[in-house]
């Protein structure tokens, strides 16, 4: 059985930090610019914040997600204007090289097996087409991993696996740790120690809670951003080959053959 992402996945209207924000915000303008007259796909797409966005950019845009929950989130604020469906980012229900983009952010860590994904990525991909992933990145000495992930992958795993199917990576950095609030370097510590003895809350309501205290007042979850949402700066470029410990999110660009 599947597990119950609606427990660890936002949806609109939800209290959360004014950085979780502006980081859902910042991944959506980052991939719209390589969606921009594209055929494009967000895989495990959540209640879906970002896609009228990227519709808006994009020849055309599908969506789906594996949880019925928050595919019903999603298209309940929709409706008609997007094709929003459950599925799985192992099984794309898409003729072979019917896409140019593929969007896997923030969800690469729960993926059963990431080598069937690639399978499929190079399947539905044209030449030339790109895969563009977010996710937390590993490699911070106060990582905190979700209840649900199989592996994460940071920039040398994931130019490895990448790699290794014929895709060219570039890779990017984004919430530069310098950058972060006061409070939150001072409890990096003792959210290390919360993180090592298996402490961290688990519930939404849990982490709610824990999000207060770190980054101080909340503001509602967008059931939609937009080109206003958040001030965009781009990320910044990073070496291959090397772990990363210096920002929060890693983004990656990989790109098949043309």
């Amino acid at each position: 059985m599947s597990a119950n992402f609606t427990t660890v996945t936002e949806v609109g209207g939800e209290p959360v930090p004014e950085e979780q924000v502006q980081r859902l915000a910042h991944r959506y303008y980052w991939t719209g610019q390589y969606c921009a007259g594209k055929d494009v796909i967000e895989l495990a797409c959540g209640a879906g914040q970002g896609l009228g966005y990227l519709r808006a950019r994009a020849r055309s845009v599908r969506a789906g997600d594996i949880t019925p929950g928050l595919v019903a989130e999603a298209k309940a604020h929709y409706g008609d204007r997007l094709e929003i469906t459950e599925m799985d980012a192992a099984q794309i229900p898409l003729p072979d090289q019917s896409l140019d983009v593929i969007l896997l952010l923030e969800a690469i860590y729960y993926l059963p097996s990431i080598e069937q994904f690639l399978a499929e990525c190079k399947r539905v991909l044209r030449p030339g087409g790109r895969v563009l992933v977010a996710t937390a990145n590993k490699d911070l000495f106060d990582f905190n991993p979700s209840p649900f992930s199989v592996a994460y992958y940071g920039v040398v795993e994931l130019e490895r696996h990448f790699g290794a199917h014929g895709f060219s990576c570039e890779f990017f950095g984004n919430v530069p740790l310098e950058a972060t609030s006061l409070r939150q370097r001072m409890l990096r510590p003792i959210k290390k120690l919360v993180v090592s003895l298996n402490l961290m809350p688990r519930t939404m309501a849990g982490k709610r809670l824990l999000k207060r205290l770190v980054f101080g007042a909340l503001t509602p979850m967008p059931r939609e951003i937009t080109a206003e949402t958040a001030a965009y700066v781009p990320p910044t470029s990073l070496p291959k080959g090397a772990p990363d410990r210096r920002f929060k999110v890693i983004y990656m660009a990989a790109t098949l053959p043309a």
